[in-house]
């Protein structure tokens, strides 16, 4: 028996580098996966409800989803929300269309995602949300404002909910990752050394823990996972 058997849980962003890595760990520790991604699903995506092409920034789409996850899984035990998107982006040279559309991607996702999901994670006995935020979030480096900004925002929103469902049996935390060892990471940053940065793998641990019932007496935390960064 893995610590999250037959535990629904949905992961937003289920298709990107960081989604798969958490779907693979998820599924291993037994968890019944809805992924869900506002993509299309890879040929190789992992067993689950596959739920594709979801615009997560648009409330009653998302509604529908966990509708739908309900009603062909049986019940929601845990939210992941991975989906994001990341710009480098000074404020003085940068479009102000960037600040919407992160805070779109990154805080507007989770939070719908949140208030769909809040009525049926209230019925389970292990119900959790983890956030994926970032370190960024503690403070702004240059080109950074707008991302931090909107990670900043995606960990207000866990210690909000965290006190909100105190009393409902709900669990809301968020993981802070430094840089993900991805593909588009090591293009972009060549003479970096990625072997201290943080494997997706890695940071799928992390959320695996605080979904699990070790994990019962962690809510409102905003978890820095920076490797070696």
């Amino acid at each position: 028996m893995g610590m999250l058997q037959d535990r629904v849980v949905i992961v937003t962003g289920a298709f990107g580098v960081l989604g798969r890595a958490t779907a693979r760990t998820l599924a291993g520790h037994g968890a019944k996966l809805a992924l869900v991604d506002a993509g299309q699903a890879p040929a190789d995506a992992i067993d689950g409800l596959v739920l594709p092409g979801v615009n997560l920034s648009d409330a009653a789409a998302t509604q529908a989803m966990v509708a739908e996850v309900v009603a062909k899984l049986g019940s929601l035990d845990a939210v992941v929300n991975i989906a994001g998107a990341f710009r480098w982006e000074t404020v003085a040279d940068g479009d102000p269309a960037t600040w919407d559309f992160l805070f779109n991607v990154n805080l507007k996702t989770a939070l719908n995602t949140c208030r769909a999901s809040l009525p049926h994670l209230a019925g389970s006995r292990h119900g959790r949300i983890v956030n994926v935020g970032a370190a960024a979030a503690g403070k702004a480096a240059a080109g950074m404002g707008a991302y931090a900004a909107s990670k900043s925002a995606v960990l207000r929103l866990t210690e909000a909910l965290a006190e909100e469902t105190k009393d409902r049996g709900i669990n809301v935390n968020a993981v802070l990752p430094s840089i993900l060892d991805t593909p588009a990471n090591r293009k972009d940053m060549p003479k970096a050394d990625p072997a201290k940065w943080v494997a997706p793998e890695a940071l799928a641990d992390v959320i695996a823990f605080l979904l699990s019932d070790g994990a019962r007496a962690i809510t409102g935390a905003g978890i820095p996972v920076t490797g070696r960064v």
